[in-house]
């Protein structure tokens, strides 16, 4: 009896102590690398996370081009769609922390300007391929996607411009 116990209370300890592990894993980002991962965390302000989310979704599109202008000679379809996963992925992170911080109250007014310009950049980008992209059908979908986020995206931060009160002007005296 007490060596049942005594099993059963070790396999409660051991589920304690790997359940924050396992939560912990979950939580990171498939398409960050640990270093970007930790600049992201390490990061002050929501303006700085949203200002290094758009500068990883900045690179991932630049990637995307370069990999359709280049193409490599194997796993060209999967690698374009990742980085096309990717690129929506830091954007979306990037209109999360966006929406977070108007909840929060905070001054995100950068951050808010920065999604907008960002996206306005991105999208032209991103719809030159749709229209006459090389290969189109093998990353068209996530093409897709990547356009609809992106405007999804730069509708939020045009919204969030008329929320966010705007900067207090200073008087001289």
């Amino acid at each position: 009896m007490k060596r049942k116990s005594l099993i059963l209370l070790l396999a409660s300890l051991l589920l304690l102590i790997s359940r924050p592990i396992c939560a912990k894993a979950s939580q990171e980002k498939d398409y960050l690398s640990s270093v970007e991962a930790d600049k992201i965390r390490d990061a002050e302000t929501s303006n700085d996370r949203i200002k290094l989310f758009l500068s990883f979704a900045e690179d991932r599109l630049k990637k995307f081009q370069y990999e359709i202008e280049h193409p490599s000679s194997n796993r060209h379809a999967e690698m374009l769609n990742a980085l096309l996963n990717a690129y929506i992925g830091c954007v979306d992170d990037a209109a999360d922390v966006m929406q977070l911080g108007i909840e929060k109250q905070e001054n995100i007014r950068k951050g808010i300007d920065l999604m907008a310009s960002r996206t306005k950049d991105f999208l032209p980008i991103l719809e030159k391929f749709s229209t006459n992209g090389p290969e189109l059908e093998i990353y068209k979908d996530n093409l897709d996607d990547a356009i609809e986020g992106t405007r999804d995206a730069m509708n939020d931060a045009e919204k969030a411009k008329k929320k966010v009160a705007p900067p207090p002007i200073r008087r001289k005296h």
